[in-house]
């Protein structure tokens, strides 16, 4: 896998393919691949969330690349980013331990 990607496994084992740049909006993820030592996340660009569901992984992905687009921003129009509210309290889990 090149460098520049990173590839990150739901519990059900759904692999996304996300910029490297993207996956360290998650302070979590970015100690996890810039550790020293031979740790397979490090070595292989690959981190694996046993608690995590596939489709609150996506919706994670998903606000990995708004908050890139949108952290520069100098206008205050910055639409809001959508979340069913049924996952509300997943995601709230899931950004806790990323630490996005």
């Amino acid at each position: 896998m090149a460098k520049d990607t990173v590839k990150l496994i739901s519990a059900e084992g759904f692999e996304f393919i996300v910029d490297y740049r993207a996956a360290c909006v998650s302070n979590t993820i970015k100690n996890m691949l810039s550790s020293a030592g031979s740790f397979t996340e490090t070595e292989l660009g690959e981190v694996k969330f046993p608690e995590i569901s596939t489709p609150v992984l996506e919706k994670v992905c998903q606000y990995f690349y708004f908050k890139l687009r949108h952290q520069n921003s100098v206008t205050k129009d910055i639409p809001e980013f959508k979340l069913p509210p049924e996952m509300a309290l997943e995601l709230l889990r899931a950004s806790n331990y990323l630490d996005t």
